[in-house]
Formats: C-alpha cells, sequence, structure tokens
C-alpha cells in the first residue's frame, strides 16, 4: 500500500514537472513574439499615404485594392498566422486582391508549393525587394494598398501571434475601412510595431 501511495505521489509530481514546462514553454515563445523586432540600421520608413509602385513585380487586377501578405515559410510566427490569413482571403477575395511576398531567399519553394499547402490560389511572389519598398522588415506583415496604390495600412494582422484576439484584429479592420470609404481605425501601438521575425532570416 506504502508504495503504491509513493508511486501515485512520484507520477504526481512527474505530470506537474511537464506540466510546468510546457507551460513555460508557451509563456517563453508568447514573450518573445511580443518583444517588437529591431529597426534595421539601414531601414527607410515608409509612410501611409506613400504611392507604391508596383510596377509588373505582382500580377494582380489593378481594378481592386490588393493587400500583400509578407510571409516567411521558416518563421513560426508566419506559420501561426496562415489560418487567420486564409480567413481573410475566404472572405474579402471577391472585393480585395491578395498575395504572398514569400521572404525566404534560400529556401527552396516554387509558387505551386505554397499555393497547395496552404491552399490559396493567389500570385505568390519571391521578390524580396517589395519588402523595402513597402516598409517591410519583419514577418508576418500586411500591407493594404488602395486601388490607386497608396499605402493605406502596413502592420500587424493581430496582437496576439495566434490571432485570437478578435478586438485587434488589425488587417481585418483595415480592409473594412477601406471598403466603406472610411479612415483608419485609430489603432494602438501595437498595430504598428512588427513583432514578428527579423529579416532576412527568421530570428524568432
Amino acid at each position: 500500500m506504502k508504495n503504491r501511495k509513493v508511486r501515485y505521489l512520484l507520477v504526481g509530481a512527474w505530470l506537474v514537472v511537464i506540466f510546468c514546462c510546457i507551460s513555460y514553454i508557451f509563456w517563453y515563445t508568447d514573450w518573445q513574439y511580443s518583444l517588437p523586432t529591431p529597426v534595421p540600421g539601414n531601414y527607410h520608413a515608409v509612410k501611409r499615404g506613400t504611392y507604391i509602385d508596383l510596377g509588373d513585380k505582382l500580377p494582380i487586377d489593378k481594378t481592386k485594392p490588393v493587400l500583400i501578405h509578407f510571409f516567411n515559410p521558416d518563421c513560426p510566427c508566419s506559420r501561426f498566422n496562415m489560418t487567420h490569413f486564409r480567413s481573410l482571403v475566404r472572405k474579402y477575395g471577391n472585393k480585395i486582391n491578395f498575395a504572398i511576398v514569400v521572404m525566404n531567399e534560400k529556401a527552396h519553394y516554387t509558387e505551386k508549393e505554397i499555393q497547395d499547402k496552404y491552399d490559396l490560389a493567389i500570385p505568390i511572389s519571391f521578390d524580396t525587394t517589395l519588402a523595402a519598398i513597402c516598409g517591410v522588415y519583419s514577418t508576418p506583415q500586411a500591407v493594404l494598398l488602395n486601388t490607386d496604390r497608396y499605402l493605406f495600412y502596413r502592420g500587424n494582422y493581430n496582437k496576439s501571434r495566434y490571432c485570437a484576439d478578435k478586438n485587434t484584429n488589425y488587417a481585418q479592420m483595415a480592409i473594412d475601412s477601406l471598403l466603406d470609404h472610411r479612415t483608419l481605425a485609430s489603432f494602438d501601438e501595437s498595430a504598428f510595431n512588427p513583432y514578428g521575425c527579423q529579416l532576412p532570416t527568421c530570428k524568432k
């Protein structure tokens, strides 16, 4: 009987240790995500209202606004964000052009591989120069341009890396504001300070 109690205590203690370790890992990764991405020394800021000349870098319809999703397949923050991004494509795909810019020069992905993996029939670009043009230095980041290609919003999708906080669905709120011909909603700094993976390589 005594041996059985000792065994139960040991098993219970072991489960508590495992639970604490898992909790610490989740806390640490969330804490890491909440740290703003360092601004590169050569960063050139691009202000809202700036005309963004995409040239022929993205094969998209020029009669609609466009949301460019800056994405790194090796970035955990980008992967956590993908479910939310797909939901935006499905909800607004008939009103907004969506495109993905893959910010990973070393990874060998094809357009079809990205489209198939994430079930997205949208243009995929590997032209990383688009990041500097749009003022992006981390992933994931959303860049929303109006029909005339002026920068309406550049920033985070959500305060939570899982995009679980509906009150901070910044990119979706920006889309709604643009489509309703309203000025951009008043967001706090958590919308505009990148919290994702630093470019050109993922460091989170």
